[in-house]
């Protein structure tokens, strides 16, 4: 599957977030969850998808992924509560 994907993965509830890009979300998703992606996600234990956002082109994709970075810990949690306010794990609708 090749889809340019925004995506936020969790630790837990309101825990750490990581916010990433890609053109394989179902792949990416895997390697998150299984502890492949070396760095901050691996180190924080970012493993549960709480929100993504699949975009038409790569460029939109990496400029959005930009604007949410640029954002406060506030609206990074209000973006995933508007659309998942469980915080439940969304690999499962990936695939």
């Amino acid at each position: 599957m090749k889809q340019p994907c925004v995506y936020i993965f969790a630790n837990k509830r309101h825990g750490t977030a990581y916010t990433g890009v890609t053109a394989n979300p179902p792949k990416r998703a895997f390697e998150h969850r299984e502890g492949l992606v070396k760095g901050f996600s691996a180190k924080y234990g970012c493993k549960i998808l709480v929100w993504y956002e699949l975009h038409k082109t790569m460029y939109n994709a990496i400029t959005r992924e930009k604007q949410i970075k640029a954002g406060s810990r506030a609206k990074k949690i209000a973006l995933i509560e508007a659309q998942n306010p469980d915080w439940n794990d969304l690999y499962e609708t990936l695939i």
